[in-house]
């Protein structure tokens, strides 16, 4: 079902761009505006800058921008109706659905939203396959031998997949689905070569549903339960539109506000592991779900916590294979400690044996931070060995020079230093080498890229216009600046707005920048429609890449401080204490960068005409054109007080 419009603007309305901002990523104020390090790209400074008084936000470094919808959009990666429906749950506003829409519409609103509810779909029916024969002797017994409670199995939509070759496949094109939907979406196989033939992705398995942050299940991991040594223990969702292996967390969902307000986060290999840890009351924990920790990983855990505690199973040969993960974790920006199970104990088996509270206590008694863990990781190698020693040092230095911050730095270089009986200088003398060999590297590659954006450049015909057409621009965007961000105010008695002013003064002009001339299009088009409100009105017309145009242009990254005033009792005028000057000066400048490009298209006309011997009048009247327009620029120039020599 399609949302009513009453109930899109009610969320429009309520939806406040700091609060939606700050349930993912912690916003400090800054001036007028809130900043943090992006939830959509890695970094270790903030760029990504969002504005109460505008209601949008926007990355200078990455430039994303938007409203809050368009964060929701963006985040979760959903499309507009889900963005809505997830913004109406957290304002608690009832959402009305629009009838006006045919169930064959409702189906197809667009692939992602289509893929959303055939996982949905996929969940419920695994869910109740517990409740059926084959389910409750096979995957409900299993649940219960691993000390699994229905609320458990109810917390995680744990499953149970038929054993057959198309149970799921029936079920779902009975719903409506189209097969087309289910294979997109990985629920179901087609064999190669053989359209026809197409079955169930999984079947006999226990199945753990994989939400996103937001709780939507995007994908399955599915075990098997028999000794078939020809069939893989796990398997899992292909990549999909809306599943991306990199970017998920098992467990992100139901661990996200524990992790918050405990500051922590635990993370371990597998779904069980995940479950047996929220059985022993402590939920904020996550799994990479077999695969090896990825940066998508990393930044999605960032976005909750600094602090994470790496559970390791009880194999020293596993822990050494996966140590690498640990220097992503501090490249990452974290704080990293590290817990060791018992030799051959995981967190799952170790939480059953001991139980919740031994478990628990184990846990705090023997977390070590990542210097402690690596050291006594590779003590007995070293005990007896210098070499080995020496190696171990340089390992370590390596992990310190990943850690970002100047002074968690210096405070792991002297642990260390106490630890490995060594002296600081020395470690200091390493870790600088280090430092600047990965700084080499990295202004060696950002060379490179540079040396290859010019290479690309230069074969680039040049053209004199180029100069004009970039002068000119940055005109053309404060033109749809002051009307983006001022469409209604009024400029004079009459009441004419400033839309209307600066409309009515370019319109027999054309902007030279596509983008802008598309934009300036779409104002006109509002305008003629009598839609003259304000930035939040106007960006609720646009969609997509015009809207992040808009906020592009509106949001500018430095501000005048507050403090000029404030402190020391200096005015500062804003652009909208003039506006009408600001407007007309703004105008005066547009016109004479458009005079400019005007009089080089002359001056290359009567070059061409001169080349070529065209009659003596044809050339004496291109002339009078270029006088004519350079009577006109120079004064432009005067009343903006530029002096032409």
């Amino acid at each position: 079902m399609s949302i009513s419009k009453l109930t899109t603007d009610k969320v429009k309305e309520r939806a406040d761009i700091v609060e939606v901002v700050g349930d993912y990523v912690p916003l400090k104020k800054k001036g007028q505006n809130m900043w943090a390090c992006c939830p959509f790209h890695g970094e270790k400074s903030p760029s990504f800058s969002v504005s109460p008084s505008k209601q949008i936000y926007k990355c200078f470094g990455c430039s994303k921008a938007g409203d809050p919808i368009q964060f929701i959009m963006d985040i979760e990666g959903v499309g507009f109706q889900e963005a809505i429906r997830h913004l109406a749950g957290k304002y608690g506003i009832e959402v009305e659905e629009d009838e006006t829409r045919t169930p064959e519409q409702n189906l197809e609103q667009n692939e992602r939203e289509s893929l959303f509810i055939a996982l949905n779909f996929a969940k419920d029916f695994f869910v109740k396959n517990l409740k059926t024969e084959e389910g409750r002797s096979i995957g409900l017994s299993y649940f219960k031998e691993r000390g699994f409670t229905p609320q458990i199995i109810e917390k995680f939509d744990l499953g149970y997949a038929l054993d057959g070759w198309d149970h799921f496949l029936k079920a779902a094109k009975a719903a409506g689905f189209e097969e087309d939907i289910l294979l997109k979406a990985g629920l179901i196989l087609q064999r190669e070569g053989d359209a026809s033939r197409i079955y169930d992705r999984f079947r006999g398995r226990v199945t753990f549903a994989i939400h996103n942050v937001s709780g939507k299940p995007i994908g399955f991991g599915a075990r098997i339960l028999t000794k078939d040594k020809n069939q893989p223990k796990y398997i899992n969702s292909p990549e999909t539109p809306i599943y991306h292996k990199g970017d998920v967390l098992y467990g992100i969902f139901q661990a996200k506000k524990a992790i918050r307000d405990l500051d922590n986060c635990y993370l371990v290999e597998g779904y069980t592991d995940v479950v047996s840890l929220h059985l022993s009351g402590i939920e904020n924990v996550v799994a990479s779900s077999g695969t090896s920790l990825t940066e998508g990983q990393i930044k999605l855990i960032k976005r909750f916590t600094n602090q994470v505690t790496v559970l390791y199973d009880g194999d020293s040969a596993g822990i050494k294979a996966s140590i690498r993960g640990i220097d992503l974790l501090l490249e990452g920006g974290l704080n990293v400690k590290a817990v060791v199970f018992p030799d051959g104990e995981d967190p799952d088996s170790y939480s059953r044996k001991v139980g919740s509270q031994a478990f628990q206590d184990y846990l705090k008694e023997n977390q070590r931070d990542f210097i402690g863990f690596k050291i006594g990781l590779y003590q007995d190698e070293f005990a007896k060995d210098p070499i080995r020693k020496a190696e171990v040092i340089r390992e370590i230095v390596q992990s310190i020079g990943k850690i970002p911050d100047a002074i968690v730095r210096s405070v792991y270089v002297k642990e260390a230093s106490g630890l490995l009986q060594i002296e600081e200088e020395i470690i200091h003398t390493e870790l600088n080498k280090s430092l600047i060999k990965s700084n080499k590297e990295h202004f060696q590659k950002v060379k490179d890229e540079a040396e290859a954006e010019l290479a690309l450049q230069e074969l680039v015909p040049t053209d004199s216009q180029l100069s004009f057409l970039g002068k000119l621009s940055i005109h053309e965007r404060e033109i749809l600046k002051l009307i983006a961000l001022y469409a209604g105010e009024s400029l004079d008695d009459e009441g004419k707005t400033v839309i209307e002013y600066l409309l009515e003064e370019t319109l027999e002009t054309k902007f030279q920048t596509a983008n802008y001339e598309k934009l300036y299009g779409l104002f006109k088009g509002l305008n003629s429609k009598g839609n003259e409100g304000g930035l939040r009105n106007l960006l609720e017309n646009f969609s997509g890449e015009n809207k992040t145009m808009v906020i592009d242009i509106v949001h500018q990254r430095w501000e005048v401080s507050p403090h000029w005033t404030g402190k020391h009792g200096i005015i500062i005028t804003t652009e909208k204490d003039d506006l009408s000057g600001n407007s007309y000066r703004a105008l005066l400048r547009f016109k004479k960068r458009y005079l400019e490009k005007l009089m080089d298209e002359a001056t290359q006309n009567i070059k061409a005409a001169v080349a070529k011997n065209e009659d003596f009048e044809q050339i004496l009247v291109l002339q009078n054109i270029f006088l004519e327009v350079k009577k006109v620029q120079i004064l432009l120039s005067k009343e903006l007080g530029i002096v032409i020599g």
